[in-house]
């Protein structure tokens, strides 16, 4: 089976420990590639500079985008994203936690797939990714989740 890709987009560190946590728990056959700010969300998207090597960087199947990042915000992401012809059926979700309807409303607008609020408690993401997984990209979560290694 051929590993697919999905692109987090993520500026929080914490954030990204509990979603690559998440990622192993269901022992997909998924790569998980993090970028944490939106210059370089488009950067990997085009395959520029630092992300030209596709053998390394390959175009994802699914982009899992915040919309709070240093420089380019993730709602300038999913426009410059629904502009490129190759990626106007690419499945973005934001996961975000922003609740505001006007976030929600502009991220409709630029053609979000779908929205997630981020839950408050971030060690419970598992049960957000794997649906996410099964939806987007076909991949089951196993009837057993893989031991954990965390340790809280």
């Amino acid at each position: 089976m051929t590993s697919k890709t999905v692109l987090y987009v993520e500026d929080s560190a914490t954030d990204v420990f509990f979603m690559r946590h998440a990622f192993r728990m269901l022992g997909h056959l998924v790569c998980l590639q993090v970028v944490g700010n939106g210059e370089d969300a488009m950067g990997y998207l085009a395959g520029t500079n630092a992300f030209a090597d596709r053998q390394q960087y390959p175009l994802p199947s699914l982009v899992l985008l915040d919309l709070k990042l240093p420089g380019k915000q993730g709602l300038e992401v999913l426009e410059w994203i629904r502009l490129q012809p190759q990626f106007q059926t690419l499945p973005v979700v934001v996961f975000s936690s922003s609740d505001l309807q006007c976030d929600r409303n502009q991220a409709q607008r630029l053609g979000v797939t779908e929205y997630i609020v981020k839950p408050g408690d971030m060690t419970i993401v598992s049960g957000l990714v794997a649906p996410l997984l099964k939806r987007f990209l076909d991949i089951e979560a196993p009837v057993e989740p893989v031991p954990s290694a965390i340790k809280f």
